[in-house]
Parts: C-alpha cells; structure tokens; sequence
C-alpha cells in the first residue's frame, strides 16, 4: 500500500486519534451540507448555486479518497450510496433544476452512523448514544425516509402541481401522508404521484411505528444466548428467560 493511500486509509479506517478527528469532521460537514441545504431550498438566493459547486468538489473529493481505498471500487461505485453519492455530486456541480436532488445527501449521514468505524467510536465517548442508539437509528431512519421523499415529491411536482410551490408544500403533503391524516388540501397528480403517495404512506407508517416501538419497549440489550440464541435480554439479566441460562452480559458497571 503506497504511503498516500495508507494515509488516507488510517483517516477513514484507523483507530488511531487522527483518524477519530477526521471521522467526526465529516460528520459534522455531512450534517452542515443538509441543513444548508434544507435552508436554502426555502429561499432564493443567487449565491447558492457557488456554494452548492465547492461542496460538489469536496463531496467529489471524498468520494475519490474513498474509492481509493476501497477493495473492491467498482462494488463500491455500485452500491446504494455510491450511486446516491455520484447523484448528488453531479447535482451540486452541474445543477439542472436538481437542487432537490441534494436532499438525498441525507442518506450519507445514514451510511456515516452505519459504518463499523464510527459507530464503534460513538459507544466510547458518548455513553447516550451507547444507551439510546436503537432509538437513536430509528428516528435517523424516519428523518432521512421524510426528507428524501420531500425531495421526490418536490421535484416530481412542482413543475406540473399548482399545490407543490416549494419544499414546505412538499414536506407538509409528506408528513400528512405518512401519519395517514390525508386533509385533502394539497394531493399529488398523475399514476407517479399517487404511487409516491402509496410508498410513503406504506412504508413510513412502517418506520414511524418501529420507532414508537422502540420508545416503548423496556432498554435492552443485544447478547445472545449460546444455548437457545435468544438475542435479546434486560440490561441486569442473569438467566436467559428463554432456557434459563446462566448469563454474562458485559457490565461497565454503571447503576
């Protein structure tokens, strides 16, 4: 592995303190690009395109280092997110009527918190996110489920849909069809737009109960059973309540 390229990989793999700074680092930017561009999808601001073109170079930058480390690039360059990533970039340097189309930068955010590395260093310094990280990733889900469907609304409507004049119109008719309370006032036209309003209805009820299941469920933790395989147990579980098992669950010892 040539110097450079081990640089770059102890940056995005390394568990070494370098490489924890330049992790949080973009996080930290992932989360400024989407509330830039939540932001200004609101306004209209003659300056946004420049600014949508430099974070389009940057995204382009970390997406090359990326594909330089990776193992198998082309697998990565057609994954889900790489497609997502390639999307995104293009709309930002060369942007066509796709400013919504940053929107799904959101979903960066999604893959950032999914990653080993990351999450991993998110369990050591913030026991919170340690206690709530179920929680934690079903509310992630739903919030990157709404903002990608107000993308797909806004951009397959607003041009045809007198109702869709901007991202608020979009996530108000979202929010409406995902909790199932449909007031009638803003509904989108044409087969496309009521089977996008089938998918978010379908599928964000899916995700909005998960997440109040997850609320409402006793704190539990992931450890299986190496008798029955039961892989869910109270914190201060001593007995599997499966088989009766005597367990081990790892304790930090907090009370």
């Amino acid at each position: 592995m040539g110097t450079l390229r081990k640089r770059i990989w102890t940056l995005y793999e390394g568990d070494v303190p370098a490489g924890h700074r330049f992790r949080y680092g973009l996080l930290i930017f992932d989360l400024l690009t989407v509330a830039f561009i939540i932001a200004t999808s609101f306004v209209q601001w003659q300056g946004t395109k420049y600014v949508d073109m430099a974070l389009g170079v940057l995204l382009l930058l970390d997406f090359a280092a990326r594909l330089s480390i990776a193992r198998r690039p082309w697998r990565m360059v057609l994954s889900f997110y790489g497609l997502i990533d390639i999307v995104v970039i293009l709309a930002m340097l060369a942007p066509i009527g796709g400013e919504g189309l940053g929107f799904l930068r959101v979903a960066r955010v999604f893959r950032l918190l999914r990653s080993y590395t990351m999450v991993r260093r998110l369990r050591q310094d913030f026991p919170w996110f340690r206690k709530h990280e179920q929680l934690i990733g079903s509310a992630l889900n739903l919030a990157i489920f709404v903002f990608v469907m107000t993308a797909l609304v806004y951009e397959t409507q607003h041009s045809s849909n007198a109702e869709i004049n901007d991202y608020a119109d979009a996530l108000y008719f979202t929010v409406t069809a995902l909790t199932t309370t449909g007031f009638g006032d803003v509904v989108l036209r044409g087969t496309g737009g009521r089977l996008l309003a089938v998918i978010i209805m379908i599928f964000g009820v899916s995700l909005f109960l998960r997440l109040v299941q997850v609320m409402l469920r006793p704190d539990k933790v992931f450890f299986k059973c190496p008798d029955c395989g039961l892989s869910r147990h109270d914190r201060d579980a001593v007995h599997c309540k499966a088989c009766g098992l005597l367990l081990n669950i790892p304790d930090e010892g907090e009370v």
